[in-house]
This record gives structure tokens, sequence and C-alpha cells, in this order.
């Protein structure tokens, strides 16, 4: 099966990148997977995976990250707005005082777009009320000053020589744009992605972007937070079982469970063949084979984990396709657990492996 990764773009800004905790003596928070600050096996991408090929319910991330990206739209259209302002280009004439105090009050703005109460400080969540408060007294302003409509997202700007604008921009109805894609596929009744949110939220949403023309991110707030919710209740706790507690995924561990059963039958079956034929202990010693694969891979499969590839640093995230093991913290959970399994495995085949073999033979 081939991975796919999530198909969200990377935002049209020039914000840093969130960096990883290499410190993080913990397990990661949902919060800090979706924001990209983890390593695998617990990122964002892993994250994606399981809930395509695991929860069956992908549509719900594809969700909170399209949301996400229209916040990062928003900020990033603000913020031209705001360069504008403060250097005093025609831009600028797109703005009122009034909105040009606010956005010079915004400042920067490059904080990670926040879930519930996930903002660092209250200075956060003030710079997007105000920005979004800012898009709602801004709605409708599509065409600049000189008449020009501003380009459409990613349209390159700089074969205008005379031109101090960045190299990409945003106009305001990319914004409107992004809000009703959102909407159209994954909130209406019947749409092609559609997902299952209380009536209350569903019928707001659409209410303010369809009859009152609203874009700002804080239209889909309540319906964020509640996605968000729904995920770290329901899905990310088995996240976290899988991939920081084991390295397997579950067909796989099937397979494991079947040629476990499989080569178990088969120890036991050479072993009793073997005793009631009085065969010599030497000729007995094979059993360590069958006996060793059987018991390896039932282990694996009551573990969810695969010592020895947890002991190299890798970790299954599709059939057969591995990524290798960064987070720090997750690394060593798999190898003290690895070791954990090793030694079950060791102590009950050398006790079969011992009773089949020393076991006196006695033929039929």
């Amino acid at each position: 099966m081939a991975a796919s990764a999530p198909r969200v773009a990377t935002p049209p800004t020039s914000s840093p990148t969130p960096q990883p905790d290499y410190t993080r003596n913990r397990l990661p928070t949902l919060f800090e997977v979706l924001s990209r600050r983890t390593l695998p096996p617990v990122d964002l991408f892993s994250f994606y995976i399981y809930m395509r090929d695991q929860q069956r319910s992908v549509d719900y991330l594809d969700f909170w990250l399209d949301v996400a990206q229209h916040m990062s739209l928003c900020r990033h259209y603000v913020r031209e707005l705001r360069r504008s302002v403060l250097i005093g280009t025609p831009d600028a004439e797109r703005s009122s005082r009034h909105s040009s105090g606010i956005l010079e009050a915004l400042g920067d703005m490059t904080h990670p777009v926040a879930g519930p109460s996930m903002y660092q400080t209250e200075k956060e969540r003030d710079q997007d009320a105000q920005m979004s408060a800012f898009l709602r007294e801004d709605r409708g302003e599509l065409v600049s000053s000189s008449g020009r409509r501003t380009p459409n997202l990613g349209t390159p700007r700089g074969a205008n020589a005379d031109s101090i604008s960045p190299p990409h921009t945003v106009a305001r109805q990319d914004i409107r744009a992004s809000a009703e894609k959102i909407l159209y596929t994954f909130l209406l009744p019947g749409a092609e992605r559609e997902i299952t949110l209380p009536g209350s939220i569903t019928q707001d949403v659409t209410t303010a972007i369809e009859e009152l023309g609203r874009d700002d991110p804080e239209v889909f707030d309540v319906a964020k937070d509640y996605v968000f919710q729904a995920m770290e209740r329901d899905a990310f706790p088995g996240f976290l079982r899988m991939k920081a507690f084991g390295n397997l995924i579950p067909p796989t561990m099937v397979l494991r469970l079947i040629v476990g059963l499989v080569a178990m039958f088969g120890g036991f079956w050479a072993a009793f063949v073997l005793i009631f034929l009085n065969e010599d202990r030497m000729t007995r010693l094979w059993l360590i084979l069958p006996f060793t694969v059987g018991v390896y891979c039932l282990a694996s499969y009551q573990y969810c984990l695969d010592p020895v590839l947890a002991l190299v640093g890798l970790s299954e995230y599709t059939p057969f396709n591995f990524l290798r093991v960064r987070e720090p913290y997750v690394r060593k959970l798999l190898i003290r657990r690895a070791f954990v399994v090793l030694a079950v495995t060791v102590l009950v085949d050398a006790a079969l492996c011992v009773l089949f073999i020393l076991v006196p033979g006695k033929r039929l």
C-alpha cells in the first residue's frame, strides 16, 4: 500500500517552520503533532496514515488541516496589508484609518495555528481575534484603489519591476474561496467528504458563510475545536499506543499471529514425533527453530512490537514499509520494551526447548 503524505500545502508565509522539541521527555500532545513539532514515528505524516488506514476517518484530520491552512491564508493576507500600511504603499489606501490602526497593532502573527485553549499567551489569542474582526470589516474589498484586481494566491508579481510587493500575494477573494471550499467539501449535507458534526455547529457555519458573507477564521472555531477534541479523545490515544509503544501495524501483526501459530503447531508436532520415535537429544535440538520462530512471532503480536526492528530504530507505517524512529523519548520507550519482549521470548523458548529436548524418549 503506497503511503500518501498529508495534502495540506505549505502556508504562503515567510514565518519560521516549527521546530521539533528534541528535549521533550514525555509523549507529545495532539497539538504538537498537528503543528509539526514532533518527529517520526509520532509526526503528522504518521498520524495522517493512522487516521487513513486504521481509523478510517482521515476526513476529520483533513478538515482540521484545511481550517489551519485557511487561518494561515488569512494571516498572510493581513500581513501584506500591514506591510503596505507600515511602508506607505498605495495598497494602504485599501484600508480605512481605523483598519490601519488595527493592522499596525496586530504584529507579525508568527505563532502556530491553535487548537482549543492552545494559545501560549493572551497576546496570541488577541491577535487572531483582532485579525478576524479586521477581516469582517474588510470583507467585500476585492479591488484595490487603482482599479486592479489583486492577483490570486501564488501569482508571481516579480515581473513588475516597479512593484515593491512580496513575490507572492493573496487576494481577498482567495480567502472567500477557501472558506467556501471548506464548507462545500466537509460541512454541507451530502458534501463530498462530509464529516459528522452537531447540527447546530454545521448550521451556524453555513449561515455565517452563505448568508452573512463571513470568511474570517472565527467562523470555523467551534467546528475546528469540536473536531480537535474528537480526535484527541477517540483517535490520538490509539495512535500513541501503536506508534510510541509499538512499531507494527494490524495487517502485519495478523500475519505474525498466523506464522507464529503455524510454527508452534509444527514445533509441537515435530517434538512429539521425535519423542515417540525415541530420537536422540542431538536430533531434537532442531526443535529450537520452529519454537523460536513461533514464540518470537506470537510475542511480537502480543506486544505489537518487533524487538529487532525496535533495536535498529525502525517503525512500520504501511505493510513492510518502515521509517526511522527519530523522536528521542519514543526511541527510548521502544528500546526498553524491545528488551522486555526479547526476555519473554528467550524464557518461553528456552522452557519449551528444554522440556521437549530433555524429556526421555519412548518408541511406540
